[in-house]
């Protein structure tokens, strides 16, 4: 029986402590024509079945249908985090079932729901690596073992399913482990912490879902208890890995594995939201800045160690060695969109799109069953294992894969395209933001009435956006419109057919709005040259080259014959031209004398002008979309001159 809820305001973050929310579900609706209605169409059709396939086949269902049956596990398939891909798949689906009507993904979702809660215990724990015949006793790695972990994103593929349909059988096992989780690691019971953050995500929004405090009073006890060295460390690891060597209220930048810092400060701002803590928001709204400025990519990729797959030391932003994990960017969109929501700033708006379009859409191809897993920004090597069958066991590589042994990525891209359309707009009182540029519908309910838009853009290709107000209050309300940071020469036409500047921040107009009004936005998405900052050693003497909200890179597909990667070097003198969806910018061959092959990388010898050789033009094109062609090199900072001998 469906029991489908009112879920057109269902969205994966509902703070109630704040003023401020995001779009519901069915309150955006993104064009199919559109760059990220595109996305999520193929999400729907491919990602899910992909991602369930693969799960299948290697065995993580079955470990659930293992436990249910009372079966000794001699050999258990998939790490011990595998639970959780289930049910971030189940979340994204639940999410998608939210916003549209698909017969063949409820089933779906009703069959794997059936499998995980059969193998619930009567007490609420639910997991399939430990506690059961043949099978560590539970939570005797709480270093490693992921169980709490695992329970965090089964609450939260409940919150999905309970903001949409109400509740069913995922939202009482969700019920049932949370009681558990509040039983077993209350204050003067088990206390303890999980190596990897995400309980804290799942318990606070599963408290805000269903009114139960005691849920988020311990996200809060697990918050308060990181950062004491309480978690035993392995070899080749520490503290800091584990967010466990310094209390997040007294934390003062983004450290240690970037996933679990990226999750933890995300729980704890639900937590300081909720509780209105605003020490500890504060705390987090620093850490955030200072991460943003000194260890986060052009990209918004963050984690530039493939040690401990974490953040590096202030500044240290290798282009080549850049890990940016393809989770670890969704986990700075959920970190933003929380602390844009506690504070209205634009500058966390600003930092998602540039993460949702440089980081989340180069994970995925463009249908949707291959992934990137790590996202450098420089690859030397043309990448070619696993581009076709098998399963990689390596996160990097310049070739998207089907499957990884560690899958975290795929189904966390599942879940975050599912629901993304609900970070387009936002309200505030009578105030209503759109935050997120693409073709479509919005329809959002404000104090005294609805307001319902039509937008139409090709946005990122093209600069126009055009907002018509199809419905509105009888009384004066505000529209807000973003302009990008990197925008300077936007202008904004409103409904009197004037035309003004229109600086980075926020444009807003309020007035009596009537249908038929119309506001366009310009945005000015000639190529531009950016320089990193001069600290950061890797990337002294390159520059990039953005477009809009894009960051181009060079692919070693579209060098001229006979033209070496690592020989080029860009003309920073001249202005980048728009071709395409990417740029042409004028470059030379670096052209050294003849070495010895077994001379040294280091001589004696002053080198020769890097700017020797003809000049010739050179396609640069969305780093969202780079190998989709072919395994290829490929690098975002292009070393740079700033004189270019003349065509010959």
């Amino acid at each position: 029986m469906d029991q489908r809820s009112d879920g057109g305001a269902a969205a994966p973050v509902r703070p109630s402590g704040v003023s401020r929310r995001g779009a519901g579900l069915r309150e955006v609706v993104w064009g199919a024509d559109g760059f990220w209605g595109r996305r999520q169409a193929v999400n729907a059709a491919a990602t899910f079945a992909h991602c369930a396939d693969w799960m299948e086949r290697l065995g993580w269902l079955e470990n659930f249908d293992r436990v249910a049956r009372g079966d000794v596990t001699d050999e258990r398939a998939g790490w011990e985090f595998a639970d959780s891909e289930v049910y971030k798949l189940l979340e994204g689906i639940a999410w998608e079932l939210g916003r549209r009507d698909d017969a063949r993904l409820a089933a779906a979702y009703g069959s794997l729901v059936a499998r995980v809660v059969a193998a619930q215990d009567e007490d609420g724990y639910l997991g399939t690596a430990f506690g059961h015949p043949g099978l560590p006793p539970r939570y005797s790695d709480l270093s490693m073992g992921h169980e709490l972990y695992n329970m965090g994103h089964l609450m939260q593929a409940a919150v999905a399913r309970l903001r949409t349909f109400g509740e069913d059988a995922l939202v009482a096992a969700a019920r049932r482990a949370a009681e558990h989780v509040c039983r077993e690691f209350a204050p003067g019971a088990r206390e303890g912490i999980c190596g990897h953050p995400e309980i804290e995500l799942g318990l606070a929004e599963l408290g805000r879902a269903t009114g139960e405090r005691r849920y988020l009073d311990q996200a809060r006890v697990f918050v308060e208890r990181r950062g004491r060295g309480t978690l035993p460390v392995r070899p080749l690891l520490s503290d800091e890995y584990f967010q466990d060597d310094v209390p997040v209220r007294e934390a003062t930048v983004l450290r240690g594995h970037a996933v679990r810092a990226l999750y933890l400060a995300a729980g704890a701002v639900d937590v300081a939201v909720e509780t209105g803590d605003r020490e500890l928001l504060a705390a987090l709204e620093g850490q955030w800045a200072t991460t943003v400025e000194r260890r986060t990519y052009i990209t918004g990729g963050m984690g530039s160690r493939h040690q401990d797959e974490g953040f590096g030391e202030d500044w240290e932003l290798p282009p080549d060695r850049a890990y940016c994990e393809t989770c670890a960017g969704i986990g700075s969109v959920m970190l933003s969109w929380r602390l844009l929501l506690a504070s209205g700033e634009v500058r966390y708006a600003d930092l998602m799109e540039r993460t949702l379009y440089n980081v989340v859409a180069a994970a995925a191809d463009q249908g949707g069953t291959h992934f990137f897993y790590a996202n450098p920004l420089h690859v030397r090597v043309a990448g070619a294992e696993h581009a076709g069958e098998g399963v990689n066991h390596r996160a990097e590589g310049g070739v998207r894969a089907q499957w990884f042994d560690v899958s975290c990525c795929p189904t966390n891209v599942a879940r975050t395209f599912a629901a993304l359309h609900t970070y387009a707009a936002m309200v505030e009182d009578d105030v209503l933001t759109l935050l997120l540029y693409s073709p479509g519908s919005v329809d959002l309910a404000l104090p005294s009435g609805r307001m319902r838009l039509e937008v139409a853009t090709r946005y990122p290709d093209d600069g126009r956006i055009e907002v018509s107000v199809v419905e509105a209050p009888r009384e004066p309300v505000a529209l807000r419109l973003r302009v990008p940071a990197w925008s300077h020469a936007a202008a904004v036409t409103d409904v009197s057919g004037t035309r003004t500047e229109a600086a980075p921040g926020w444009w807003e107009a309020r007035r009596t709005w009537a249908a038929g009004d119309v506001v366009v936005l310009d945005l000015d998405l000639d190529p531009r040259i950016v320089w990193p900052d001069p600290r950061i050693d890797a990337m002294r003497g390159t520059v990039a080259v953005e477009r809009g909200p894009l960051v181009l890179c060079l692919e070693s597909t579209d060098l001229p014959a006979g033209v070496a990667l690592e020989d080029v070097r860009i003309d920073a003198t001249g202005a980048p031209r728009a071709a395409g969806d990417g740029a042409v910018i004028a470059a030379t061959r670096r052209r050294e004398p003849a070495v010895a092959p077994a001379a040294p990388p280091f001589a004696s010898r002053r080198p020769t002008d890097p700017a020797s050789g003809a000049s010739f033009d050179l396609p640069l094109v969305p780093y969202h979309r780079w190998g989709e062609r072919a395994p290829s090199q490929m690098r975002v900072m292009l070393p740079a001159v700033w004189e270019v001998a003349s065509p010959r």
